[in-house]
């Protein structure tokens, strides 16, 4: 009796695994857990194998077993995915929100050393983010004397924001935020 019971199920486990190991991957979209799942509901119908009466609904069976244990881990996981620790992680210090004033304000007066052309194609095309085509537009210049205008005036403000007059950047900077500067100028320079 106990060989024929084992032939029975083996015969079972061969011609529906395939379609149940299919069926757990659409409930839990994943293979492994998948392939967990099959082995289990096959190891729940095995203990069960000579009470059920009816072999030729088992495999429907099957699938209400595997649905029911995959339901029954996920209400386990809802209730136990919080890891608990000792100490609580200490946030990330904030930064200082008045760091950025004092560097923007030097690139400010930087910006006011320049020439006027030169003022407006850095304004334009870098603070502004227009291609080199739309600044020429603008300024109403090819963009050869863009792309000119742009290197020279690059150049010029990291002269200006590397080193001061004495070859000190921190003097530089100190200078800079020491004169008297209008952000006018490079709005205005900005609409033109």
């Amino acid at each position: 009796m106990g060989e024929m019971r084992d032939e029975d199920f083996a015969h079972f486990v061969r011609n529906t695994r395939p379609a149940l190991r299919r069926a757990a991957f659409h409930l839990s979209e994943d293979w492994y857990e998948a392939d967990d799942l099959v082995q289990r509901t096959l190891m729940a119908l095995h203990r069960h194998w000579d009470r059920l009466e009816r072999h030729d609904k088992i495999e429907a069976y099957a699938r209400t077993v595997m649905k029911r244990l995959i339901i029954s881990d996920r209400r386990s996981l809802r209730r136990s995915r919080e890891v608990l620790i000792e100490l609580l992680p200490e946030p990330a210090p904030a930064a200082d929100p008045y760091a950025m004033v004092g560097e923007r304000m030097v690139l400010m007066e930087a910006l006011a050393g320049l020439g006027p052309r030169q003022r407006a194609t850095v304004v334009l095309r870098y603070w502004e983010d227009r291609s080199i085509e739309e600044t020429a537009q603008a300024m109403g210049s090819g963009s050869s004397t863009v792309r000119s205008q742009a290197v020279r005036a690059l150049n010029a403000l990291r002269g200006v924001l590397r080193t001061g007059s004495d070859g000190n950047a921190e003097d530089a900077q100190a200078d800079l935020l020491s004169r008297p500067w209008d952000r006018s100028e490079i709005d205005e320079v900005g609409e033109r």
